[in-house]
């Protein structure tokens, strides 16, 4: 009886008639964000399936020593590359001297330097690193939220007491900025001649103080003041709209102000719900909390962002628990089948940002 009544009021479409030009679901392309996953350098076969068949092209994982051999990275770009995925960032370390201001600094530099040449020649776009002094990940704890899924919380008052490491001693934020600028200068150069872009994750927790060291890139001003240090697309950030919102900040705002200077080389994707800014919070899952991730999305492809996207963090959930213990190094952290849903989620996103007008809001 309900269709009765409808169908009148229902246009017919005429014989003949033009049909919606809507063709299919829009897709990933030169100009859009790129979701990817972490991916261990050594992922076999059924790994890189199971990526490819939740629609993940590209990974992120961590590079090898320092200095980088181009051979190893050619055959990992292309063993990944055979599967249809492609490595879009890897991470570098090994330099803390260069941040500890230590004697060994100019060699790290140059070790640094040949590993941005290095990734130049294979084709890797984007080489992420950190710059902590020390990160203060001693607050993490789990937190059970809705259903029992595993939550990650942070809180400053558990580590906030904590002595210098002796390894690492205590370091101010001008001692900090000063060796940065002095790296910068030195790589940034090579990065722009190479072709590969620097991504820098800001401090995450974003706590004032780390067992006695002040933070590089505790807050905006900071992001800011860094990328000033040496002005080019190649000195840019990893955006984490997370730790923006931990922070107290507006990721929509900081997304824009980084985009129109084209200092996002990487992205972050998560949600948090903050009660204090930088030292109380809770990571939860992406439709949650208070980081407008469709907002952030919209912004990312009215910008034409073209890089990694990686919705990062899922949440512990009972599918993964009942495989055994979850491998994640954060306290209620989730594993693939968190990660399924993160992705997933991300790509709605992406797909309804894509289809929407790009001013629009």
């Amino acid at each position: 009886m309900g269709g009765a009544v409808l169908l009148p009021s229902m246009p017919a479409i005429a014989a003949g008639a033009e049909q919606p030009a809507f063709d299919r679901m829009p897709t990933e392309g030169a100009d859009t964000p790129k979701i990817c996953l972490g991916a261990g350098a050594s992922m076999d076969d059924a790994g890189m399936r199971r990526l490819k068949q939740i629609g993940v092209n590209s990974v992120l994982m961590g590079g090898p020593r320092i200095p980088w051999d181009e051979a190893e990275l050619r055959s990992r770009t292309e063993r990944f590359k055979a599967a249809g995925l492609t490595i879009c960032n890897m991470m570098i370390s090994g330099f803390n001297d260069v941040i500890w201001g230590r004697p060994g600094a100019d060699e790290q530099i140059g070790h640094v330097i040949a590993s941005i040449r290095a990734a130049g020649r294979v084709g890797l776009k984007v080489v992420e690193y950190n710059f902590y002094a020390h990160r203060l990940i001693e607050g993490y704890k789990e937190e059970i939220g809705r259903a029992g899924a595993g939550y990650t919380a942070y809180d400053y008052e558990l580590s906030k007491s904590l002595p210098p490491k002796d390894e690492v001693g205590t370091h101010t934020r001008a001692q900090q900025l000063t060796r940065a600028e002095h790296f910068l200068k030195s790589i940034v150069p090579e990065a722009e001649r190479a072709g590969v872009r620097l991504a820098l994750h800001p401090s995450d927790p974003p706590v004032p103080l780390s067992r006695g060291s002040e933070q590089l890139m505790a807050t905006v001003a900071h992001w800011k003041e860094y990328l000033d240090l040496v002005k080019s697309p190649f000195n840019g950030l990893t955006f984490d709209c997370g730790v923006t919102r931990e922070m107290g900040e507006d990721p929509v705002a900081v997304c824009r102000y980084l985009g129109e200077r084209d200092r996002i080389n990487h992205v972050h994707f998560r949600n948090v719900i903050v009660r204090t800014p930088s030292i109380d919070y809770t990571e939860v899952f992406l439709d949650e909390g208070q980081v407008d991730l469709f907002a952030v999305m919209r912004e990312l492809v009215r910008q034409k962002y073209p890089r990694g996207l990686y919705p990062e963090h899922p949440r512990a959930i009972d599918v993964d628990r009942e495989r055994g213990p979850i491998p994640n190094q954060y306290p209620g952290g989730g594993g693939v089948a968190g990660e399924i849903y993160n992705v997933g989620y991300a790509r709605a996103m992406l797909q309804a940002a894509l289809t929407q007008p790009r001013g629009g809001r």
